[in-house]
């Protein structure tokens, strides 16, 4: 039988998410799970009993009052990184966000968490960097007790980062960079970011914004490099100036699958790090593990996803 419910998850099945949903219940909490496709929830056996899963759009605002009924506090973990499908950057990460945040006000919720990313940007000309940061200025002035968490690109075992990382080290004899590899990023582990969020959703935080990157900041170039050094390849690195990247995702469009976006060019031409005087883990007295402590754990994981027969 389930607790009663607590806190609800949007998102909640997502790589973000399953594993926020995972804390909260390892924390004796009662988790409503908000989800549009219910019938496909990739969540460990355990849990399946131990939570509520309901049908709910984040885009309806019916089924998001009705997801956040008897709820305490709701967490906002929806995220899109590519468009399609009628799905938009503004429809998800600002009009929904801004519909989430006004249910809750509304609601009498104590708290709200919304999911963003370090970088974003109101400002911005790429969509999807715009969108994150048109989204957390919705839900500040809809919601004035929401706590917006940013983290830097998130890695962990099924990741799409240091996995893809990998896999072009290993296959490829020259690694493109982007530009000249400046950027600087500060990957951060997927588990820990979940730490933080479940924490803040139980117990508030002092400050309205945190950022949450990895205990390393690290140019692309050298990040590449320690990927390298992990998987016991030699590769030789190759600047490839920013616009022959933006042509690249022009010309990739016409692919079912395109290798690169112009998100993702965005995201790599600037850098991608906690900015100073920032809250962040130490507020939170956690301490993030590296990639180094963990890459094998992240390989590993990868190589029997590989090794499994297709459905």
């Amino acid at each position: 039988m389930v607790r009663p419910i607590d806190i609800t998850v949007f998102g909640g099945t997502g790589f973000l998410g399953r594993r926020i949903v995972e804390c909260l219940v390892h924390n004796g909490l009662g988790v409503r799970i908000a989800v549009r496709h219910p019938d496909y929830v990739p969540l460990a056996g355990t849990l399946t009993d131990a939570v509520e899963i309901v049908r709910a759009d984040i885009r309806s605002e019916t089924d998001v009052r009705a997801a956040i009924k008897g709820a305490r506090v709701a967490i906002n973990a929806v995220s899109l990184y590519a468009e399609g499908d009628g799905l938009t950057f503004q429809a998800i990460h600002v009009d929904s966000a801004r519909t989430l945040a006004r249910a809750v006000a509304e609601a009498g919720l104590v708290s709200l968490v919304h999911m963003s990313g370090i970088g974003a940007d109101a400002k911005a000309r790429n969509r999807y960097i715009r969108s994150r940061g048109l989204g957390e200025a919705a839900v500040r002035e809809t919601f004035d007790r929401a706590i917006v968490v940013r983290p830097s690109v998130m890695f962990g075992p099924g990741d799409t980062f240091l996995t893809a990382l990998a896999t072009v080290i290993r296959r490829l004899p020259v690694v493109p960079l982007f530009g000249k590899g400046e950027m600087r990023l500060q990957p951060v582990h997927v588990d820990d970011v979940a730490e933080a969020v479940a924490l803040l959703a139980v117990e508030g935080g002092k400050a309205d914004t945190y950022e949450l990157g990895g205990p390393q900041a690290l140019a692309y170039a050298d990040l590449l490099r320690l990927v390298m050094s992990l998987t016991g390849r030699s590769r030789k690195l190759v600047a490839l100036p920013l616009p022959v990247w933006r042509v690249a995702t022009v010309l990739s469009r016409l692919l079912p699958r395109p290798p690169v976006t112009a998100t993702q060019v965005a995201l790599m031409s600037r850098d991608n790090v906690v900015s100073e005087g920032a809250a962040g883990f130490a507020a939170l007295g956690i301490a993030p593990v590296s990639i180094a402590d963990s890459a094998y754990e992240i390989f590993d994981a990868a190589d029997e996803a590989r090794a499994r027969p297709a459905r």
